[in-house]
């Protein structure tokens, strides 16, 4: 490896990779699935030298194995099951599941096929580790590092001086950091300075459960798309319009009451409604907003509640897309007193430069050798191989939404 390597634990992920992977490995552990690497970049080419070193960098992420001191913090977490820890004792990356090569217009292509258990795992360390070694292969890093701590510090600054009121936030940049030193440096910060905010905004955590137990900090997140659309579109005799029911059915089987905030928008949040019943919206704690337009969502989501007879100042409103200090403070200031309100903000966070951003996905593509898709609030945002299995979807959701 030309560089120190990007992800150094197998801690290095994402909470919601955990809370998943304890209901995969009790539910669908025989569930296959293959995840595909897309750059959204047109104007960003990945040299060769890239694409060797992030092969180099895979391996070593391939050799790490949990510590004893990783599986005890990971259990102290209260819905986390003595069963799925031991697993993870045994469990490793396989380098022998992914296929790395330059055969793609970005200059990168990465899949990786297997296990749903295994395969899930692989996201989150996958895309910090391309995101590294690009912006240190194409840019001076130390001079990133510089605008990236410079930035850092006026909008922590913006928030000790009220001109930021952004009310409960946690970090959510993993997957998209400019390095692991960077993101180090952003939860560091936001963790000394927070007993210097006002009242009124509340640094609670990091999706970083690396970073969580370092810093002890709470370790944030629930689920994500990826399970709505494994396991509702995953068995084949299922109608994928109904995904979401499949999804918060087994979620509620593995957790109860706890670890519940839902996702709406897999296959569109009008369609999420369909399913988000007495029942489920009792159990789930709030909702995550990932696409369309926030302030439509929340009025949404409130409007739901209160249909269901159920007091909306009682549930969370997680809002996780796209989102920057002065955009979350004007949804915190909106819905004040209607709801409470929560912020996963990653990018902002994570790598604020003066260079762009990579708006880099892995998602998965195939389970149990059929097409998965999302169809999301916002256009262009899913991923899939087969435009007609798109279609096959959005007319199964456009059927159900008219009968």
């Amino acid at each position: 490896m030309r560089f120190e390597p990007a992800v150094t634990s197998l801690l290095e992920t994402d909470l919601y990779k955990f809370s998943m992977g304890q209901a995969i490995f009790h539910q669908f552990s025989d569930y296959k699935t293959t995840w595909t690497f897309k750059c959204r970049n047109k104007d960003v080419h990945f040299t060769s030298e890239m694409v060797e070193e992030i092969r180099e960098q895979i391996k070593h992420y391939c050799n790490l194995r949990f510590t004893e001191d990783e599986l005890t913090y990971l259990g102290g977490i209260t819905w986390f099951k003595k069963s799925y820890i031991d697993f993870l004792r045994l469990w490793q990356p396989r380098y022998e599941e992914f296929v790395i090569t330059d055969d793609a217009e970005c200059g990168l292509s990465i899949e990786a096929g297997g296990t749903w258990l295994n395969t899930s795992m692989y996201e989150i360390p996958i895309l910090a580790i391309v995101n590294e070694v690009y912006f240190r292969s194409a840019y001076n890093y130390d001079d990133l590092m510089e605008s990236f701590r410079r930035r850092l510090n006026e909008k922590v600054n913006k928030i000790v001086s009220g001109e930021y009121n952004i009310g409960v936030f946690s970090e959510f940049g993993l997957r998209r950091r400019l390095s692991a030193k960077a993101q180090d440096l952003a939860v560091k910060t936001l963790a000394d300075r927070s007993k210097e905010f006002p009242q009124n905004t509340r640094y609670v955590g990091t999706s970083n459960v690396y970073l969580a137990k370092k810093y002890n900090l709470a370790p944030v997140g629930t689920m994500a798309h990826e399970w709505i659309m494994c396991v509702g579109q995953g068995n084949h005799k299922h109608n994928p319009a109904y995904s979401n029911w499949y999804a918060l059915d087994a979620w509620v089987k593995e957790y109860g009451i706890l670890n519940g905030t839902a996702l709406t928008d897999a296959i569109t949040t009008d369609c999420f409604l369909r399913d988000f019943r007495l029942t489920y919206a009792t159990l789930f704690s709030g909702v995550r907003h990932d696409s369309g337009d926030p302030f439509v969502w929340g009025d949404k989501m409130i409007k739901h509640y209160e249909t269901l007879g159920i007091d909306a100042k009682s549930k969370t409103l997680l809002f996780s897309d796209s989102l920057d200090f002065e955009r979350a403070t004007k949804l915190n200031e909106y819905f004040s007193g209607r709801a409470k309100v929560a912020f996963g903000i990653g990018t902002y966070l994570s790598n604020d430069t003066d260079v762009p951003a990579l708006n880099i996905v892995m998602k998965t593509t195939e389970c149990n050798g059929m097409d998965v898709a999302k169809i999301s609030d916002t256009p262009g945002k899913g991923m899939c191989k087969n435009p007609e299995y798109v279609e096959y979807l959005q007319r199964c959701i456009d059927w159900r939404m008219k009968h």
